[in-house]
């Protein structure tokens, strides 16, 4: 038997011994590479996949910085007022402007169980879209509402969210997320909570008045399909001349193991009223829960933040539908709405983005009063900036802020038991 198994071993070692090869070492300098030199998996990525080997020669790789936005007032993040999923940026008039979602209630989120009409069950229930407009992305005015909820039973009667931003031929037209039923709220027979489906207002100038389409403008999938349940955070783009419109929406089932799996489909239409027709090979992302898109180069590039087996990356599809990681990113923006000035001009070679603005969830510190705040992010991801400060790979981050990521009472107990037992187990 031990022979047997020293035979084996010997085998084994055998297949794992590199083999005799009569090619160079790996060069010191890439131009002196072999074009029909045999790599390793990790360096045909870093030559096939990815635009560059080096970060800095990577136009879709960046740092993100954050600066905290003037012009806003949050009620001492007492939880009464959130502003929250800012939308693209736009410029129109001589001045930037940001739509979002925006709650003003009479006390902090309570929860599904302790909403009423007037109680907020969530972050974003009980909101209307509101906006603002800047001259330098910092200092925004509070210009009021732009998309109230509608009596009921229009759609988001409830509350209006997620708003994005279009102009297509003249035209603006914004697209939310149209709450019937307070978040929360479980729907047995659909297996899910926060069904909501997404509908759009249209003006003829970005300060309004808007006026509601008043029709569901992507349907959801049939019971047996992946996008049966939910709808969310629709993100209008222009290519070729027709509307393409992302959304996510989810696999599987949402439970304490987070089966549910988010990911990210495309309908495309010619008229932003639609009908959209959905993509035949959706999901198009298989990550990401509040993904944020632009026109680059002549493609898309996508910001994967939170979510999925391929969160915090960068990805690009060339031809706007099949995605691939472009670059593995630190700090992402969350919900993040960007200054992308070809969003809808069609460009064939799209500059992409150098800043937006996105949100910070328990603004104020204390969960049991949540509210969201709006922050600016600058980053590197277009092609006529050249930042090499934005480039750099190792984001030092406080000692603090890990050791906030600190166990649980639970986690404590298990690792003591499994210590017990391992101690036990080697005596």
């Amino acid at each position: 038997m031990k022979n047997s198994y020293f035979a084996f071993l010997l085998v084994l070692l055998a297949s794992c011994t590199p083999k005799p090869s009569s090619q160079k070492a790996f060069p010191l300098y890439l131009k002196n590479l072999e074009p029909n030199r045999e790599l390793s998996s990790a360096m045909k990525r870093s030559l096939a996949i990815y635009e560059a080997p080096r970060m800095l020669d990577n136009e879709l790789y960046t740092n993100f910085n954050y600066t905290e936005l003037k012009g806003f007032d949050y009620h001492g993040f007492d939880g009464t007022i959130s502003r929250r999923d800012p939308s693209k940026i736009i410029f129109e008039n001589g001045r930037y402007y940001v739509w979002y979602t925006y709650r003003n209630t009479p006390t902090e989120p309570k929860g599904y169980e302790g909403s009423n009409d007037t109680i907020p069950s969530a972050d974003w229930d009980l909101a209307e879209i509101w906006y603002a407009t800047s001259t330098d992305g910092f200092t925004w005015d509070e210009q009021g509402v732009a998309v109230p909820r509608p009596p009921k039973p229009k759609p988001g009667w409830r509350s209006v969210a997620t708003a994005d931003i279009l102009k297509f031929k003249g035209k603006f037209y914004l697209y939310y997320q149209a709450f019937d039923a307070p978040s929360g709220k479980y729907d047995a027979k659909r297996d899910a909570y926060d069904i909501c489906p997404v509908a759009m207002s249209w003006s003829d100038s970005p300060n309004g008045p808007w006026t509601a389409l008043d029709n569901v403008v992507i349907p959801f999938g049939a019971e047996d399909e992946w996008d049966y349940r939910v709808i969310h955070d629709p993100n209008p783009l222009v290519h070729n001349g027709k509307i393409y419109l992302y959304y996510k929406s989810g696999i599987d089932k949402r439970d304490a193991n987070r089966k549910f799996w988010d990911a990210w489909g495309l309908a495309v239409a010619d008229s932003p009223e639609g009908p959209f027709v959905k993509h035949p090979l959706n999901p198009v992302m298989n990550s990401g829960h509040e993904t944020i898109l632009f026109p680059f180069r002549e493609g898309v590039a996508a910001i994967v933040n939170t979510d999925g087996i391929e969160h915090y990356t960068i990805q690009y599809a060339k031809d706007w539908v099949n995605f691939e990681v472009a670059s593995v990113g630190q700090l992402l923006p969350t919900a993040a709405g960007v200054f992308s000035p070809d969003a809808f001009t069609d460009n064939p070679q799209a500059d992409g983005i150098t800043w937006g603005l996105s949100h910070f969830i328990n603004a104020g510190g204390d969960w049991s009063k949540m509210c969201s705040t709006l922050a600016r992010f600058d980053c590197d991801l277009s092609l006529s900036t050249n930042d090499p400060s934005l480039k750099q790979s190792n984001v030092l981050l406080p000692n603090s802020v890990y050791f906030q990521q600190r166990l649980t009472p639970k986690q404590k107990e298990r690792i003591h038991n499994d210590n017990i037992a391992f101690l036990e187990k080697m005596k």
